[in-house]
């Protein structure tokens, strides 16, 4: 929960005879959905989300319990600094009543400011950004991070409560539209006007949202399905490294390597390994096949490289592997020694490409003050030209055309904001994408107006 607010005495007072069972069902409301779609019980919620964020859903529920009015007239925040207030602070029960009033809700993050605080925009219930005074929190959020929290305003300024839920733009986007849906609403600029009901409603409904989301990717995710190309084998990427001998040079390895009719020289470097093309339509085999093609048809059974004093076989199948081998062996007969070969699934090259790597080839360290000015240039470029290309999350239109229209500027503005708020959730905060600036865009499409 909140640190610098002890609420220790409240969570146990919560749990207590008179207040177990309202909380077991505060508890209910914002689980139960979940756990009776994706079938699990309460205590494998910390195995499915881990310990962290277990841990934050019940403190959702814990201090949606501290907002509720149990019938006649019971709340356990009023109950408990009557019975128990003589040994909490001031400044606890002062916490604690701002707590009882505060209403969950879904919010959109900006002017992140490190170590101080930053904005944030009620997507549901609407109003101008309110500045929240947050340490910790500031350190991790994001420009335009979607975050299920309580705003609670002390002594003049706006905290977060302990219950923050870290939304996707994606889930984020959803359970707006759906409240949209049930309300009526179709604009996204038509406040939804929610009633007290609707107000008591929110977290649990955030909280169901959220695990709706999370719980799918973390029970498991789908299996991968096994891969063919377009030989029928399965994919499994080789890569095998033939040493020169003493005394060979790539240029004669090279000279060899041009003798060789399947294999066409792109680069002083490259060679295409080319297989027959096609007379006619290739039949189905009924599997996912994957592979790669020349312009004119004919497919690409692998790549030879020329690297320092060796060259590099990369091939798709271990089939493939043995008569690239094959080929090599023959065509550079006494100028290479013998193959070493690794090898790299599917699974582990996605992994790999994940963390931005290969498993054969790590990444080479480029200072920062050398490939930022390089990267952040190339994106200037990619990015205009994005500007006037279409794109799917506008409806298949440019930005500059959709700029055009009301509501086409609200959707660049959530496309931009998309944009930014990938490139800012990068690991490393020095990245280059981390540190790229998107003001310009913003800027040249007239919406500044709307980066808020």
């Amino acid at each position: 929960m909140k640190r610098g607010h002890d609420l220790s005495g409240v969570m146990k007072f919560a749990t207590s005879p008179a207040w177990g069972e309202h909380l077991g069902e505060a508890l209910g409301d914002h689980l139960g959905l979940a756990m009776e779609e994706f079938d699990f019980e309460a205590d494998e919620l910390a195995d499915i989300v881990g310990d962290h964020w277990a841990g934050v859903l019940w403190g959702c529920a814990f201090e949606d319990l501290l907002t509720r009015t149990i019938q006649p007239d019971r709340n356990i925040v009023d109950d408990y600094i009557r019975r128990r207030g003589w040994n909490e602070s001031g400044p606890t029960k002062i916490y604690l009543r701002a707590l009882r009033s505060s209403v969950m809700s879904l919010h959109e993050v900006s002017e992140v400011e490190p170590g101080s605080g930053f904005l944030v925009r009620d997507l549901i219930r609407g109003g101008e950004p309110l500045r929240v005074s947050e340490r910790s929190a500031s350190q991790t959020l994001k420009q335009w991070d979607r975050i299920g929290a309580r705003v609670v305003q002390v002594g003049g300024k706006h905290l977060l409560s302990g219950g923050v839920l870290s939304f996707t733009m994606e889930a984020a986007e959803a359970l707006v539209a759906d409240l949209r849906r049930s309300k009526g609403k179709r604009s996204p600029r038509t406040a939804l006007n929610l009633d007290a009901d609707d107000l008591a409603a929110l977290p649990a409904l955030i909280s169901t949202a959220w695990l709706f989301d999370v719980v799918p990717k973390t029970m498991g995710p789908a299996p991968i399905p096994t891969l063919h190309n377009i030989d029928g084998e399965e994919v499994m990427f080789h890569r095998v490294r033939f040493p020169f001998a003493r005394g060979v040079t790539q240029a004669l390895v090279g000279e060899r390597l041009d003798t060789v009719p399947a294999l066409q020289r792109e680069t002083t470097h490259f060679w295409n390994w080319l297989g027959e093309k096609p007379n006619g339509k290739a039949k189905s085999t009924g599997r996912m096949a994957w592979g790669v093609t020349m312009a004119d048809g004919t497919p690409v059974l692998g790549n030879v490289e020329l690297k320092g004093r060796a060259l590099m076989l990369a091939v798709t199948s271990a089939e493939r592997a043995k008569r690239g081998t094959a080929l090599i062996n023959d065509a550079l007969a006494g100028l290479v020694g013998s193959p070493l070969t690794t090898i790299e699934t599917v699974e582990q090259a996605m992994a790999a490409r994940a963390e931005g790597l290969t498993s054969s080839e790590p990444a080479p360290a480029i200072a920062p003050e050398v490939a930022t000015p390089l990267i952040h240039a190339m994106l200037d470029r990619q990015y205009r030209a994005t500007l006037d290309e279409p794109v799917g999350m506008l409806g298949d239109i440019t930005p500059r055309a959709a700029v055009q229209t009301a509501a086409g500027r609200h959707r660049v503005a959530g496309w931009l904001k998309h944009l930014e708020n990938r490139s800012s959730s990068q690991l490393d905060a020095n990245d280059p994408m981390a540190t790229y600036d998107f003001t310009w865009m913003w800027r040249e499409l007239g919406i500044e107006n709307l980066r808020k």
